[in-house]
């Protein structure tokens, strides 16, 4: 239960960050508990993540702001761990370092900030900028149905914000965008058990054609592949756009070699 300190600083501030809120950020505290924040970024433009839709959440102390929250990105960014603690010097993990004039708005920014760089720390990952895009690119299908999992019937337990919920926490929290992410999925022709484009044209199915749910290893897995091809094909595109000079050279090499081959005859 929050102090009298915390309650009053955090309802002050939930009225700041709504009439002026940061730069792609949006936040607001659970209407059952005012310790636990959502929070939703939007990728900014230049970024890998530019378009996604990244939902997470601050769970803040009793007794802040004399202590910092607990930060946790939910949604696959290819750049955290998802729904992991994250080591961050405005986070639970450096309560020493945490300033009590810093507000939600300021760890939100930082957060954004050190999203957007590549420096590593605990519940980070390092993945490439294509792996970014792809997940963005399927940040409201996560978001709204678990990673697919609303397929199945689950529904949301008490804490539970993990893909396994049929985007139930979400939806709860976030209705508005929820409302809109389903109609971004019908209007785009998403399936929302797959999170893939249905009768897209043969260039875009090029892609890998995975769910998400269980993570992201299998999307790795695939540029890994992709990477390895297109060195096989980078090393194979030389005597593929000279095979005329190589024949040639083949010939000459023949004809000189079966010229000597007489000359030592006679």
């Amino acid at each position: 239960m929050a102090s009298k300190a915390a309650h009053k600083r955090l309802t002050r501030e939930y009225k700041t960050i709504s009439e002026n809120p940061p730069p792609y950020i949006t936040a607001h505290p659970s209407e059952s508990n005012i310790l636990e924040w959502h929070y939703v970024i939007t990728g900014p433009e230049d970024t890998p993540y530019h378009r996604g839709q990244y939902w997470g959440t601050l769970v803040f102390p009793p007794n802040y702001p004399f202590a910092p929250p607990a930060i946790r990105m939910h949604t696959p960014s290819g750049r955290f761990q998802t729904s992991t603690r994250l080591c961050l010097s405005i986070s639970d993990f450096h309560p020493k370092s945490f300033n009590p004039a810093w507000e939600v708005s300021t760890i939100l920014t930082g957060l954004l900030s050190f999203m957007t760089s590549e420096e590593l720390t605990t519940g980070s990952i390092s993945t490439n900028a294509a792996e970014r895009q792809y997940l963005a690119a399927r940040s409201r299908w996560w978001n709204s149905t678990g990673g697919g999992s609303h397929a199945s019937g689950n529904t949301a337990q008490k804490g539970n914000v993990k893909a396994g919920d049929g985007g139930a926490k979400f939806r709860s929290e976030w209705p508005a965008l929820d409302s809109e992410n389903w109609e971004w999925m019908r209007s785009n022709n998403i399936d929302p058990v797959t999170g893939n484009r249905v009768g897209g044209d043969k260039e875009s199915s090029c892609g890998p054609q995975i769910s998400i749910a269980g993570g992201s290893s299998g999307h790795q897995t695939q540029v890994v592949v992709d990477a390895v091809v297109q060195q096989r094909d980078a090393g194979r595109g030389w005597v593929s756009r000279h095979r005329l000079l190589v024949f040639g050279a083949a010939v000459f090499v023949y004809v000189l070699i079966a010229r000597l081959l007489s000359g030592d005859s006679l």
